[in-house]
């Protein structure tokens, strides 16, 4: 069982090959669930499609067809996302952890959702993982739903297609970057993550100064 899944998880993590194997229509429902159900946090979105842009620049995908129907799967993405935390209401924080949910998950999105508020949606889809969670969270928290559809629609595009025209762009001023694609995803995986682990070091040192705060005496008027 632990190889099959290792061996699934290999499969979905190998960019390259499924964009070779199933086109657009694998990149585009790869898009769809790592939007819109909560067991496709795992998905490379990102360097997914920053590589199926590298592809249509070698001619292999069509770049037209990529950008709008990947456009539209990640805004119905989202809306499935806000359509279950709406109907799950705040039961959706009160869910046990299992292998295709974790609570963690959604607390970093509700959290990401309490400092942004309804830009999250569109922030969030910069930030892998919480853009899984984040319209959820905005569903069970009641966003008004033209709201919701109008972060929503600027979100899914703005990230669609800042991600493909990167890779096509990359891939028509570098000859044979083909070649050399698992570097391109490693840099996309690193920059995708780098967002999470400075909001990480920065909440770390704020938990340090308010523990080293706590520790000074306060100071006391002496008279002279």
């Amino acid at each position: 069982m632990f190889e099959w899944l290792q061996d699934a998880f290999h499969a979905v993590m190998d960019v390259e090959g499924i964009i070779r194997w199933g086109g657009t229509a694998m990149v585009c429902l790869i898009v769809f669930v790592e939007t819109g159900l909560f067991f496709g946090f795992f998905l490379p979105g990102d360097s997914l499609l920053v590589s199926a842009g590298i592809f249509a620049a070698a001619g292999h995908l069509h770049l037209g067809a990529l950008l709008g129907l990947a456009s539209v799967c990640a805004v119905v993405g989202d809306q499935v996302g806000y359509v279950i935390g709406r109907q799950a209401g705040q039961a959706l924080y009160r869910r046990e952890d299992s292998f295709f949910f974790r609570r963690k998950h959604l607390e970093r999105a509700h959290d990401f959702y309490e400092k942004y508020g309804g830009k999250t949606i569109v922030l969030a889809r910069f930030v892998p993982i919480v853009r899984t969670f984040a319209p959820a969270v905005a569903g069970a928290a009641c966003m008004n739903y033209r709201r919701f559809v109008s972060y929503n629609m600027a979100g899914g595009i703005l990230w669609v297609w800042s991600m493909v025209t990167a890779g096509y762009f990359l891939g028509s001023a570098i000859p044979d970057i083909n070649r050399h694609i698992h570097l391109i995803i490693v840099v996309v995986v690193f920059l995708s993550v780098l967002p999470a682990i400075i909001e990480m070091a920065r909440h770390r040192m704020k938990s340090r100064s308010a523990g080293i705060s706590k520790n000074i005496p306060a100071s006391r008027s002496v008279d002279r």
